[in-house]
């Protein structure tokens, strides 16, 4: 991306009665300060999740986010109603659609009219691209002050930085490759939860050769992504996946695993419903929810709805992890752009802390289905599923297993990421060869990479 020339830094602010400024303010006076300011949201925030009343702190904030759905709505209404009864204001500024394809093209076009919202929800390499523009602020005050290094998964905490600060604050933890059923569904064919894909292949033939939809999904280019690098994981297992989806190894990418896995993809084509093209993937868990298919290959914010809906895991619908032997990590984060104005930095520091405050973490991925991005918060509010998270995210470290999503913005540049969606979905809605979709991918990450 080019270098946005024209946006100014503002001038050294800060949250009023904490922060001096001018010429005379050291960094150490600084950090020594933003560390006291720190230290009073914290406890402004554990007063709030304790339904006392506390002092109010005060801020702006505009927040650019697409979380639009039932479950995902109802998280963020965790963060707005928290962050507004510490007497803060919030701008909600929700952009529907597309997996966040579309508020980022609204974010681009604000932050090149001069005018970016003050918090966007960003992830992975872009993170890392609207910092080298010069975009963004650091909250690296707070993260010292609250010793956000102690608290985060050392990847996660890579990814939340530039030039070693901090720029933005994760606010949960998804697993992309999950599989989601309706027992009673499964049941009417005497069917379990597939452990392989030749499992799922058998099932899904019963589920067909009985009338029933056996693979919700939606057709839009970041869903048959997100099946695609799950269907990747479990053919070529985690080391096919680092290479091929992450490293962008020509010699994996033109594999004859990635032959299999275009295979694999073509297969599941067939167990789609005719009406899929253009839904949306909460539609998609309603008809799993509603008994109209059986299976969905989602990141467990789909969980969040079957919640949402006050549906039980291991009972009203099951959960497990899709064939393979790895973890695919996505996780959400708010990054603070670079605004003017005391109150508009003060919202920044404010909804940086608040977010990463334990209990705020736990409020909100209990809402949103994730786990928290804070190794050391209780699991035991959690479903089993969130416990099953947590668990493998162990596990899969411990094994070199754990690997960033492609489809969600956690392991390549959007142009990379672009040309993958532009090979999977042409395949999947279409008769191309396992074939040639291998040699069109090998093209396309050559070209934008070139």
């Amino acid at each position: 991306m080019k270098r946005l020339t024209h946006i100014k830094a503002p001038a050294p602010s800060a949250p009023h009665g904490f922060l001096m400024t001018g010429p005379m303010a050291d960094r150490n006076v600084r950090r020594n300060a933003m560390r006291q300011f720190g230290n009073t949201v914290l406890a402004l925030t554990a007063g709030m999740l304790l339904g006392t009343t506390a002092v109010q702190a005060g801020g702006n904030v505009e927040v650019l986010h697409w979380w639009t759905s039932g479950g995902e709505a109802k998280a963020v209404g965790e963060l707005k109603n928290a962050f507004e009864a510490q007497g803060g204001t919030w701008v909600d500024s929700p952009i529907a659609g597309g997996g966040g394809d579309a508020a980022m093209t609204a974010l681009r076009a604000r932050v090149v009219a001069g005018n970016p919202p003050a918090a966007v929800q960003l992830k992975g390499p872009g993170i890392q691209e609207w910092a080298r523009e010069g975009a963004l602020n650091d909250v690296e005050d707070v993260a010292v002050a609250e010793s956000w290094d102690a608290v985060l998964p050392p990847v996660l905490a890579g990814i939340m930085k530039y030039d070693g600060e901090y720029v933005a604050a994760p606010v949960n933890i998804h697993r992309v490759d999950w599989l989601w059923a309706n027992p009673e569904v499964l049941a009417k064919v005497g069917a379990t939860m597939p452990t392989t894909w030749d499992e799922f292949n058998a099932t899904a033939d019963k589920l067909m050769a009985a009338g029933i939809t056996p693979l919700a999904h939606g057709g839009q280019p970041w869903q048959d992504a997100t099946v695609f690098e799950v269907v990747a994981l479990g053919v070529g297992g985690p080391a096919f996946y680092q290479k091929a989806l992450v490293e962008l190894d020509q010699e994996a990418l033109t594999s004859d695993t990635m032959v299999k896995v275009f295979d694999q993809l073509r297969k599941l084509r067939g167990y789609v419903d005719p009406n899929f093209s253009g839904r949306d993937w909460n539609l998609a868990t309603a008809m799993v929810m509603n008994g109209e298919a059986a299976f969905q290959i989602m990141g467990d914010w789909a969980k969040g709805e079957f919640l949402a809906a006050g549906k039980v895991p291991g009972v009203d619908f099951l959960c497990a992890a899709a064939p393979g032997n790895g973890y695919i990590l996505n996780s959400d984060s708010f990054t603070f752009f670079k605004v003017e104005g005391a109150d508009e930095l003060e919202g920044q520091k404010l909804l940086a802390s608040l977010i990463m405050s334990p209990g705020f973490q736990e409020t909100f991925n209990l809402a949103k289905g994730s786990i928290p991005a804070r190794i050391d918060v209780p699991m035991d509010k959690f479903d089993i599923c969130a416990v099953k998270s947590h668990e493998d995210l162990a596990a899969a470290t411990a094994a070199n297993a754990l690997e960033p999503s492609m489809a969600h913005e956690m392991a390549v540049p959007r142009t990379v990421r672009g040309e993958f969606l532009d090979v999977v979905t042409n395949f999947f809605n279409s008769d191309m060869s396992s074939e040639d979709a291998v040699k069109a991918l090998s093209e396309g990450i050559k070209r934008a990479q070139g």
